[in-house]
């Protein structure tokens, strides 16, 4: 028996997972976070299995059902939202199963960032712009913030901003942001990204505010930083004709060349990222 913490997305049923759809087809069990996991994600499940929304159920609930169905050797198939690896309350739900010797099993899952980020059609990371994206939020009643976590320090790096959770505190969001990315610095809002209802706002930190909608009071993504207007940056290396590189090597003197001696006889071969 095993309990399968799955990653289910942003929203679109279609950007699961193969590796989650079919864990969540084999588990008799599945354990799902109501408010944020859409319903069509569900049909994959066994047609005799057990679903339970875990949306008004406290951890002590929870933890009850899992223990239940490892009493009787039924794996489950326990559905967040987003990636586990970001505000998804996993943690306390693993150290709970660590001390009863339940063992479970992580499948991750496309951030809620991520599709924000094609929604815009953006890329958050360029050249001479911005190589580092912080991904945090402002303190909520749920979770307080470490004292060194402040928006202030992560905004003195000049990086991208993914601001979660935060959009109930957006005009504190905007006051301290402002002295370290100007107010003319671009903003963009991105609400229920992938879901059908999304709906998306670009301002600049002045103007965000007065642009957001009242409906956008929840599930919605704060990206800041000028990568997000940029249009003169400079072009990578890593496609740029005379560039020695492991796949691509310049010369039979290349410290490169014995290790992809084909790539000097293929000119049409393309570079893979990431070397």
């Amino acid at each position: 028996m095993t309990v399968h913490f799955i990653g289910a997305g942003p929203g679109a049923p279609d950007l699961l997972t193969l590796r989650g759809r079919d864990l969540i087809a084999r588990c008799p069990v599945c354990l799902y976070a109501g408010s944020l996991v859409p319903e069509q994600i569900l049909e994959h499940c066994p047609p005799a299995a057990k679903v339970i929304n875990t949306a008004p159920l406290s951890l002590d609930e929870i933890i009850e059902h899992i223990a239940a169905a490892h009493a009787a050797g039924q794996d489950v198939a326990r559905l967040h939202s987003g990636d586990l690896s970001l505000w998804s309350a996993m943690g306390e739900q693993l150290r709970r199963l660590r001390d009863q010797d339940i063992p479970y099993a992580i499948t991750p899952g496309v951030p809620s960032f991520a599709a924000a980020a094609a929604t815009l059609g953006q890329e958050l990371t360029l050249p001479g712009v911005a190589q580092s994206v912080v991904l945090t939020r402002t303190s909520g009643r749920a979770s307080a913030m470490p004292d060194n976590e402040t928006l202030a320090n992560f905004a003195r790096s000049g990086a991208t901003l993914a601001l979660h959770l935060s959009i109930h505190a957006l005009g504190r969001v905007v006051e301290e942001l402002v002295p370290f990315y100007g107010a003319d610095c671009p903003v963009a809002i991105v609400w229920r990204a992938s879901w059908p209802d999304e709906r998306v706002i670009r301002a600049r930190l002045s103007t965000v505010e007065a642009a957001l909608e009242p409906a956008m009071n929840r599930t919605a993504l704060i990206l800041v930083g000028p990568v997000l207007a940029a249009e003169d940056f400079d072009e990578s290396c890593l496609y740029a004709l005379g560039y020695d590189r492991r796949f691509r090597p310049q010369s039979a003197a290349s410290p490169f060349a014995d290790t992809a001696p084909e790539m000097l006889q293929d000119d049409s071969a393309e570079p893979g990222k990431g070397q």
